[in-house]
């Protein structure tokens, strides 16, 4: 049994004659310590997808299955890094921190919640800011505050959400092995939803593109044969490396293409003359 699982999932938005379906037909697993990659175009329903496996969205038809239970609302066993921060603004890194891991271990004393905050401030290299609030912080550091958050928590499968999308390529780059390192200590299971090619493969062992929508479906996967731990100089020299990128550019490619080509049979101009255009205003 997969770790986590999507049965022919579809997901739509509005009623009657107005409905939109956003994801189509959609098949998934995950297995245990897994990191798999989901690449796709902007507005292509990922968000979507990942809404649906933290428990905020329930699809249309089809399950999601964690651990081989139907998800139903949110939990800290699925820990979401989200794109925005998505923090509080009055309080500072550790308060953030602190509020998140309260959360999920209710039943733990004061002292070693203040232990677990510092070792996840630590370990994301923010001590000297653990009191300084998100309006003191840059971008990035905003970021890996969110990271630390997240996986502080403990949760036992990281859902990442386009989480380094605003970062300079230096920030970037940091918190990407950042987040491997984390990820390499125990293997929990991880899905990165990223629009950068070169960053799941350096990152998954797996790469699926999202088609774009609407109807949006996955495409084929790719796997990644390149051992761990990974080195980005090394990387452009790796025979693996260029061959699966380009398979998967060359992919990505044609279904945009052929996305535009469909877009452009369904977009007629209505038959309308300058006369005509000034007649329906009279």
């Amino acid at each position: 049994m997969a770790y986590l699982e999507l049965n022919n999932v579809y997901k739509t938005y509005g009623q009657a004659d107005h409905v939109t379906e956003v994801l189509s037909n959609i098949n998934l697993s995950i297995e245990e310590g897994e990191f798999v990659a989901i690449v796709g175009f902007t507005g292509s329903g990922k968000t979507t997808l990942v809404n649906l496996i933290n428990g905020l969205l329930e699809p249309t038809k089809g399950e999601v299955l964690f651990k081989g239970e139907p998800v139903f609302g949110t939990s800290h066993e699925r820990g979401v890094i989200f794109q925005n921060y998505s923090l509080l603004p009055w309080l500072t890194v550790g308060q953030n921190i602190y509020m998140a891991v309260k959360e999920a271990f209710p039943k733990t004393s004061k002292l070693e919640l203040n232990k677990l905050v510092a070792e996840y401030v630590e370990m994301v290299s923010l001590t000297p800011a653990i009191n300084k609030r998100p309006k003191e912080l840059s971008g990035g550091m905003r970021q890996r505050v969110a990271v630390a958050r997240a996986l502080a928590m403990k949760p036992e499968m990281i859902i990442m959400d386009e989480p380094l999308g605003a970062l300079d390529a230096l920030t970037r780059g940091n918190l990407q092995d950042e987040i491997l390192n984390i990820w390499g200590k125990d293997k929990r299971t991880a899905l990165l939803i990223t629009n950068d090619v070169d960053e799941g493969i350096y990152m998954a062992d797996r790469i699926i593109p999202l088609k774009p929508g609407p109807n949006a479906t996955l495409g084929p996967e790719f796997k990644i044969d390149i051992e761990r731990p990974r080195d980005k100089t090394e990387m452009n020299d790796n025979a693996n490396f260029k061959e699966t990128r380009n398979a998967i550019i060359e992919y990505l490619m044609d279904i945009g293409d052929e996305r535009k080509s469909q877009a452009k049979e369904e977009f007629v101009l209505p038959d309308l003359s300058p006369k005509d255009f000034v007649n329906q205003f009279k």
